[in-house]
């Protein structure tokens, strides 16, 4: 399982993961790249995923999203109320350090503890 956390990638690796992806795109019909319900099952947050294709109103919530946030796509991430973004942005955020503690003051994940 490749890592979430490395912001330093090597040239030979995404040549390989490049290849990789090309191989699963070229032998499904349809594939969808996802990480930031991987990234919040990593980190044990408690979290609910609303797959829009499997909600009859799922066009309207898209449609609500976009008038709501000016995000259409998804993933449209949340935390304790606050749009946050998509993947990227998801990402990004915890590379920095300042995803975890978001979590932690929704609830999402156990409080941080500073030991001294």
């Amino acid at each position: 399982m490749g890592s979430l956390f490395s912001s330093t990638l090597k040239r030979e690796d995404i040549d390989m993961a490049l290849a990789k992806a090309k191989q699963i795109v070229s032998s499904n019909p349809v594939v969808v790249f996802s990480r930031v319900k991987q990234l919040l099952s990593q980190l044990k947050a408690t979290h609910k995923v609303i797959e829009l294709d499997e909600e009859s109103d799922g066009d309207e919530i898209q449609a609500a999203l976009l008038e709501w946030t000016g995000q259409r796509t998804v993933p449209n991430v949340f935390i304790n109320g606050k749009h946050i973004g998509g993947s990227d942005v998801v990402i990004a955020k915890h590379q920095q350090g300042k995803l975890v503690p978001l979590l932690a003051e929704a609830g999402a994940v156990a409080k941080l503890t500073s030991q001294t």
